[in-house]
């Protein structure tokens, strides 16, 4: 099998054309708010309603969607319900969390809930939550049923993962391994729905769903520590969010917890920090510096390539079509090496 696959901007190029007239199609079903707020947020229009361009997401989820009905021998058409509503889920959650993380900035544009109001923006949240599975559902037969259970049962595991993450704001000490089981249900859970949902409106046998979820659980884990190297490390006018955002929160991410659960005098000053420390820019740099000399960008840069080698070979042993593979496989590649 050839292992190199498409550009992935070129197939999320493509995911754009084929899954974008069907998201706008499905937001226009939102009452008049619903539908301004849940378009402003999309990166369609601004807060008057006015179109713009150039503000919306990558669409990876929708494009994992396409590879798995790909991989199965489908044609990208029937995974455009699920793609359409894995991103509406994706975005509920994003909308919500911006409440949450008390994040003004996204997609380098002032937050939902910063341009209207906290109560807005959790109906907007809601609206794309319900949205999601009355595309699904309307397919009508088994496999929408099917994929409609696997994005219920997904968006249970976000919430969770979503609780955990807040309540370990408000404790001194999160290991390593608690902080991983936020991640698999807050990232890694809908990114395996994800690359499993094309497959499951395609009626793919059990070995081929078992795969792609494996592969969609290892890249999710790999994309959540990327996420947060970007929310210490990243740059702020390619991220769209503020500088040291996470650190600002004192958010218990992988590279964190990791750090502070090493030894040394570095994990001791971390310890401190995160327990009574200022947050003002220069504590905040010096934060990011003691991570950093202590190891945990290594750490977590290097954990991200060890879960994609693992996610593709996850790939290996199913009956699935090589060309589509090839592009999980570059997908891959790409999540681990985004900046933004």
């Amino acid at each position: 099998m050839n292992d190199i696959g498409r550009a992935p901007a070129q197939t999320l190029d493509e995911t754009r054309s084929l899954v974008l007239p069907a998201l706008h199609k499905a937001v226009d079903r939102l009452d008049d708010l619903e539908r301004l707020t849940t378009s402003y947020h999309l990166g369609w229009v601004d807060a008057g309603g006015n179109p713009v361009s150039g503000a919306g997401g990558k669409a990876v989820r929708p494009a994992l969607a396409v590879l798995g009905a790909r991989a199965v021998g489908a044609e990208p058409a029937v995974a455009v319900p699920g793609a359409v509503a894995v991103e509406l889920v994706h975005n509920f959650s994003l909308v919500h969390d911006d409440i949450m993380d008390r994040d003004r900035t996204r997609r380098h544009r002032p937050t939902v809930w910063s341009v209207w109001d906290e109560a807005t923006a959790i109906l907007t949240g809601d609206a794309m939550l319900s949205l999601a599975h009355e595309v699904l559902l309307e397919e009508g037969g088994l496999q929408a049923a099917a994929a409609s259970w696997h994005l219920a049962r997904c968006t249970r595991a976000l919430i969770n993962g979503q609780v955990l993450d807040m309540t370990f704001e408000q404790r001194a000490e999160v290991s390593l391994h608690e902080c991983r089981r936020m991640a698999q249900g807050k990232t890694a859970a809908l990114i395996a729905t994800s690359t499993v949902i094309g497959a499951v409106l395609a009626g793919g046998d059990a070995d081929a769903l078992d795969a792609l979820t494996t592969y969609g659980l290892r890249i999710g884990l790999a994309f959540q520590l990327v996420d947060d190297l970007l929310g210490v490390w990243g740059d702020p006018q390619v991220t769209g969010k503020s500088n040291f955002s996470d650190l600002q929160a004192k958010k218990k991410t992988l590279p964190v917890c990791w750090a502070l659960g090493q030894d040394g005098a570095r994990a001791a000053r971390l310890r401190a920090w995160f327990t009574d420390g200022p947050t003002d820019p220069a504590a905040l740099a010096r934060a990011a510096g003691l991570l950093e000399e202590a190891g945990a960008r290594d750490w977590a840069e290097g954990e991200a390539r060890r879960l994609v080698a693992s996610a593709q070979a996850a790939l290996r042993g199913a009956a699935l079509t090589p060309s589509a593979t090839a592009d999980l496989h570059a997908m891959a590649d790409f999540i681990a090496g985004r900046k933004a």
